[in-house]
């Protein structure tokens, strides 16, 4: 009897070592010589710099060198990586240290290297920068008006693009000008603090003998690093490598390149000795790229009977003060052409302006551009409900697409894979028991308790690729990954990727594929990744895409290496190659399962090559790009319950339901762990996460004591199901899911909220719904004469 791996709840591998503390992590690393490099930073979010003086950092003890931006000969520009062909794209220059003029309050003016890090951290202080303090703007609408201060004397009004996506605008206008019912809502997506557990780092070490670079850094895609890193250092990628060795988490901060990885190879190149610098908690902060930053006006038509005829939005996205390596594509290509949701929207509309700001640069953060997308979707489905008087799930029925199975075209252009939207609400309303939740809530109101219900009903983009659309898109690389599978002699696996896992679990998933395709056991598995210099070529692991685009050119190494096998299976059974079998590791003659080989025989005798069919090279290895040829839409539904105390503004999540679409699941634990981190982020913006900038640019929310985080008790268990609906065009049919639960989870939470407090008249409220905005929201609509 065959018990197939693959859909196993194995343990994740990755766990022990992790949980012991016996990973190591950048910071760790130790090198003979090595300096440590800390940065100075401004303290102002806009200002001059009239002049530096060194002199007194440079004379302390441990000091070896203190270096400003005048000083980095040699070391280029900090670029940006997403150049969206339309628009009318700036990115102003983005020095490693400001020079001239500083832009956000933790702008590199600096550098100081010393013995160690408190020597460098002590020398930071003794550098005297004389500034000429400048206004400064923050909220990205208003950087817009004439007469805000200008960061850029290249970029009029800070408006870095204008990016219009839309199903045609005579449709568009014709709907809303038809439309029997327009609903609006202005919309404040406020900036979040990615917060991974690890600060970024970075440890560099020059070899001038070789003229070799090793970088070891907090990456979510090494190779596209060392793409980067090279055109700024000017180290040929082949004398450049980066190593990511365990990185403690990224949700998206890891993927840009950064001026202080770039600082830190070049001092290593100056000084000849090896430099780290590793941010601290206030730096993460300040300096690591924010999320959203979005003030969007959106609004939706429909006929009455509750059919929408289109739907259009104008955001303002912040950008910050530079342009991040992803920043351009994540408002525009990731959000705009996401209005469809999961529903049959027949015009759309976006117009969103790229604006910078005196802040943090903002780039991926986990959802990216699709979480803010899906909330004002599902924010406007809800409203319209209630113009309505018509329940939000008849509502979601009566505009979701229908299943198809092999590609479906929605208005702005997209074709999405697969989908059964209907399957995911109906079981979703199965477990929560919604009827009879209505009931109850209409029960407790009578009571005097309110209770509130939010649905979502979601289709996000993910698995990103392929490349032709890469390139029509800007994206300044590839988007295709590939794989290597080796089987040594004694028949153990090693497979090398170019994806760079950081927490997703593909040390356990990926040795699941291999071990389902070929039936090698998974400890004799090893996923290789991380290490430029020992891997393919890969770009990188963010937007759910290392299973979907990874994970399927492993499938199909590990079926070259099949077929490799059955070949010589066949060459020593004495039989015709299509009259052999395989199951569970063995190839076996048809009719005659107890004359086989099993696949450790076949690749020994592979690799001894004593007798080989003829044409076959010596060996059990096989390599595999994969280039996808569609995004992947991964689906579903969430419904959360919620309790609101109106004499504090209290919410208390009280019941979460999921039911998630990513097709066929390799490991359901991996995957539950997924959602429920995505579910707890999610809802982490809606209730209590918010960056706050004060006028002057100064961040008030700059360290966990200022900035709230989640925590494990503030949630019930969180109920999940799923559906399965394969992807076509996927060789085992899986999409992404790394982000489902963080774009569903807002929208669900937040509906929830506004549910509860609909007997006061309270319509909308900025996130994070805090207890203090809930109950100034319901004071404000009792003045108001708001309420049932």
């Amino acid at each position: 009897m065959s018990t197939r791996i693959f859909g196993s709840g194995i343990k994740r591998r990755e766990d022990p070592r992790l949980i012991t503390g016996k990973a190591k992590y950048t910071d760790d690393m130790q090198l003979p010589g090595m300096l440590c490099m800390a940065v100075v930073r401004s303290p102002h979010a806009h200002a001059f710099i009239k002049s530096i003086d060194t002199s007194a950092a440079a004379k302390m003890p441990g000091v070896v060198a203190v270096f400003t931006g005048n000083d980095l000969t040699g070391l280029g520009n900090v670029p940006c990586a997403w150049l969206i062909p339309t628009g009318n794209l700036k990115t102003p220059p983005h020095e490693p240290l400001a020079k001239h003029k500083v832009r956000y309050v933790g702008d590199g003016v600096a550098i100081v290297l010393a013995e160690n890090r408190y020597l460098a951290q002590d020398a930071v202080e003794a550098v005297v920068v004389d500034y000429d303090v400048l206004p400064a703007v923050v909220n990205p609408e208003e950087a817009t008006f004439d007469g805000a201060p200008q960061l850029f004397d290249d970029v009029p009004n800070n408006v870095s693009f204008t990016w219009i996506a839309t199903s045609g605008d005579e449709g568009v206008d014709k709907a809303f000008a038809e439309a029997e019912v327009v609903v609006q809502e202005r919309i404040v997506q406020q900036r979040l603090l990615p917060t991974a557990m690890e600060p970024r780092s970075a440890l560099a070490q020059w070899n001038s003998g070789t003229e070799e670079l090793t970088i070891w850094v907090t990456s979510q895609n090494p190779h596209i690093h060392r793409f980067i890193l090279s055109g700024m250092t000017g180290v040929p990628e082949h004398k450049l490598r980066v190593i990511a060795p365990e990185v403690g988490g990224g949700f998206g901060s890891k993927i840009p390149v950064y001026a202080d990885e770039a600082l830190a190879g070049w001092a290593s190149m100056k000084t000849g000795r090896p430099v780290k610098w590793t941010e601290t908690r206030t730096e993460n902060y300040q300096v690591t790229i924010h999320g959203r930053d979005h003030i969007e006006y959106v609004e939706l038509a429909s006929n009455r009977d509750g059919k929408v005829t289109g739907i259009r939005g104008k955001v303002f996205a912040g950008l910050g003060a530079y342009v991040s390596t992803a920043a351009p594509g994540i408002p525009t290509i990731l959000h705009g052409l996401m209005y469809s949701g999961a529903y049959t929207f027949p015009n759309i509309r976006c117009e969103t302006v790229g604006v910078l700001t005196n802040t943090t640069p903002t780039d991926a953060y986990r959802g990216a551009g699709r979480p803010e997308a899906t909330f004002l979707v599902e924010r406007l489905m809800d409203k319209l409900a209630d113009a309505l008087d018509m329940d939000p799930v008849e509502l979601r029925r009566r505009n979701l697409i229908p299943p198809f199975d092999n590609g479906h075209a929605v208005a702005i252009g997209l074709t999405y894979d697969s989908g059964n939207y209907e399957a995911a609400l109906n079981k979703a309303l199965d477990k929560i028991g919604y009827a009879q939740l209505r009931q109850e809530q209409a029960s407790a109101r009578q009571q005097g308790r309110f209770i509130g219900i939010g649905v979502t009903t979601y289709s996000e983009i993910c698995g990103l690729g392929p490349s032709q659309v890469a390139g029509a898109i800007g994206f300044q690389g590839g988007l295709w990954e590939s794989a290597i599978v080796r089987v040594s002699p004694s028949g153990k696996v090693q497979a090398m990727i170019g994806a760079s896992p950081h927490g997703q679990g593909e040390e356990t998933t990926f040795a699941q594929i291999i071990s389902d395709e070929l039936g090698f056991p998974v400890p004799d598995i090893e996923i290789v990744h991380g290490d430029t210099n020992t891997t393919p070529m890969g770009w990188g692991t963010y937007g759910s895409r290392t299973t979907p685009v990874a994970g399927a050119a492993l499938v199909l190494a590990a079926r070259k290496i099949k077929e490799k096998s059955r070949a010589m299976a066949a060459h020593l059974l004495e039989a015709a190659v299509e009259d052999i079998d395989y199951a569970d590791g063995k190839f076996f003659v048809k009719g005659s399962p107890d004359k086989f080989k099993t696949i450790q025989e076949t690749t020994l005798m592979a690799t001894l090559a004593w007798s080989l069919p003829p044409g076959m090279d010596p060996g059990m290895e096989a390599s595999q790009f994969y280039d996808p040829p569609n995004f992947a839409y991964p689906f579903g539904t969430h419904i959360a319950v919620v309790e609101v105390d109106p004499e504090t503004g209290h919410v208390a999540l009280k019941r979460y339901v999921a039911v998630d679409d990513c097709g066929p699941q390799i490991n359901p634990v991996i995957v539950a762990g997924q959602i429920h981190g995505g579910i707890i982020q999610g809802i982490g913006q809606t209730l209590y996460e918010g960056v706050v900038y004060d006028e002057n640019g100064q961040l008030l929310t700059g360290s966990m004591m200022d900035y709230a985080l989640p925590r494990a008790d503030l949630f019930p268990n969180l109920e999940l199901d799923h559906t399965v609906t394969p992807s076509p065009h996927h060789p085992i049919g899986v999409k992404g899911v790394g982000e489902t639960g963080t774009i569903a989870s807002t929208p669900t939470v937040y509906n929830a909220v506004i549910d509860a407090l609909r007997p006061f008249g309270v319509e909308q409220i900025d996130m994070p719904m805090t207890p203090p905005r809930v109950w100034q929201a319901i004071q404000n609509a009792q003045t108001n004469g708001g309420g049932d």
